[in-house]
């Protein structure tokens, strides 16, 4: 079982490294469909995976300079606080409870679903924004809003570990049309550092992180990031988008029914 772990954490780090899309979206339904995982046990693994996995990230953009630390700084004082919250939550009403284990299930499927609309959408919201400039926000109440977009993110992915990656960066992409994509990937990144950190410490504390099976993961995904990120070039991203997009579709659907 361990070498199918490994195995499986190679072939979504080389998705992520194709593709771009943050690897709970792709992790976490894994565990829970093809493995059997409980679906706490899977949220939990994967966010420790995904705070040790983006630290990595951030350290590299913070050396190319393409973090917006300010945008990082509003974001966290929203999704730290909701972390917190929804981990509470999840202590107090019995995080490995049936019952919560099926609205964690649920709460998968949504976060995939959210995704999907990611994918397909970011750059017809992107085009929307350009033609519409008046409709930007500004001053105080785009930093409001950024405050708001970490809350709920931060509740999405403690519960679900699914939306610091693709839905972080479509919410950014609305919110400052005008960063570039670097700054937006870098941005995404390193606000979700201390987010997933906190999230995996709770989920530490609820005993629903699997070490050994966290530890399979890495060996497999770092080398399968390497490698789908020196592909990139070679394949077409929109094809690889509408695949993600469809087997995502189909994991929701799963999920659900």
């Amino acid at each position: 079982m361990t070498l199918t772990y490994i195995f499986s954490g190679f072939a979504v780090g080389t998705l992520v490294g194709l593709t771009g899309v943050g690897g709970g979206s792709l992790m976490t339904p894994l565990l829970t469909l093809l493995f059997g995982v409980s679906p706490t046990v899977a949220v939990g693994t994967d966010l420790a995976f995904a705070s040790i996995t983006k630290a990595t990230g951030t350290f590299t953009h913070r050396l190319r300079g393409t973090v917006e630390w300010h945008v990082v700084r509003l974001l966290c004082y929203g999704a730290l606080p909701a972390a917190v919250v929804a981990t509470l939550f999840l202590k107090n009403f019995g995080a490995l409870d049936k019952e919560i284990g099926q609205l964690i299930r649920y709460s998968i499927a949504v976060s995939v679903l959210l995704t999907v609309v990611a994918l397909l959408f970011k750059g017809k919201m992107l085009n929307w924004l350009n033609k519409h400039p008046e409709k930007q926000l500004q001053g105080k109440n785009l930093a409001i809003a950024t405050i708001v977009s970490g809350a709920v993110l931060g509740t999405l992915v403690t519960i679900s570990s699914i939306g610091a990656g693709a839905i972080g960066a479509t919410l950014l992409v609305m919110l400052y049309p005008r960063m570039s994509a670097a700054h937006i990937a870098g941005t995404d990144i390193a606000y979700a550092v201390p987010l997933t950190a906190i999230a995996a410490f709770g989920h530490w504390w609820l005993g629903s992180i699997d070490w050994v099976l966290l530890g399979s993961l890495l060996i497999g995904s770092l080398p399968g990031i390497t490698l789908g990120s020196m592909a990139a070039r070679a394949v077409p991203e929109k094809f690889l988008r509408g695949l993600l997009a469809t087997t995502l579709t189909l994991v929701a659907a799963k999920l659900v029914l």
